[in-house]
């Protein structure tokens, strides 16, 4: 399969994708494969004309480290165009536990309306069923939308509503040879020298060694 071919991309056609980051990891974890996300970006950019490639997540409050904002920073230093916000606790007022929620859902369907105009084609990067009325929108103002998940996931992770809404549908196992990163074999560490090999695993390739996972 040629990249160009993956899409379904009519010739000359001017597209932008829309990653919801927290459903995207669920489903790389349930199908177990780390992705690259240099990787990824750059099979966009061979594809066809790529305007922009967002990716939305919630960030935790603080300046303490977090897997998560560590991997925001690296997207947004790569390429990618970083929408934001800080999550917000609350508690349950049935259960008397404190939950987390910090849904982008809003600011997608917002993002997505705006550059509806200069568009052609939008990539979803959901399996999120609630982003049906939106898409049906999308399609009412003359773009194709192709949905990305996966229904090889157990339980699935793709609403049959929004598959079946979709232009078009990809699975991300076919993808998968294109945008995983392979597996590194393990660290030997010289206990005579651990400085040295602290350096090297503190460094980043391509966001993978970061971990998401903030579903509202």
């Amino acid at each position: 399969m040629k990249d160009t071919d993956m899409f379904s991309f009519l010739q000359n056609d001017r597209f932008a994708v829309f990653i919801d980051g927290s459903n995207l990891h669920a489903t790389t974890k349930a199908l177990n494969f780390d992705l690259d996300y240099s990787k990824l970006l750059q099979l966009f950019k061979d594809s066809g004309r790529l305007l922009r490639a967002y990716y939305y997540t919630a960030l935790p409050d603080g300046t303490d480290y977090n897997p998560i904002r560590k991997l925001a920073d690296w997207l947004d230093y790569n390429g990618y165009t970083m929408v934001t916000k800080q999550t917000r606790e609350f508690t349950d007022h049935i259960t008397g536990r404190k939950r987390i929620k910090g849904n982008m859902d809003m600011e997608l369907a917002l993002d997505m309306l705006k550059i509806a105009p200069h568009v052609d084609h939008v990539l979803l990067f959901s399996g999120d069923g609630d982003f049906c009325r939106l898409v049906d929108e999308v399609q009412n103002l003359g773009i194709r939308v192709t949905v990305v998940s996966s229904v090889k996931t157990r339980p699935p992770l793709l609403a049959d509503v929004l598959r079946r809404q979709a232009d078009d549908f990809i699975d991300l196992v076919e993808l998968q040879s294109f945008i995983s990163r392979p597996e590194r074999p393990p660290l030997e560490i010289d206990h005579d020298d651990d400085l040295h090999h602290l350096g090297h695993a503190g460094a980043t390739d391509g966001g993978a060694e970061v971990l998401e996972d903030n579903r509202s």
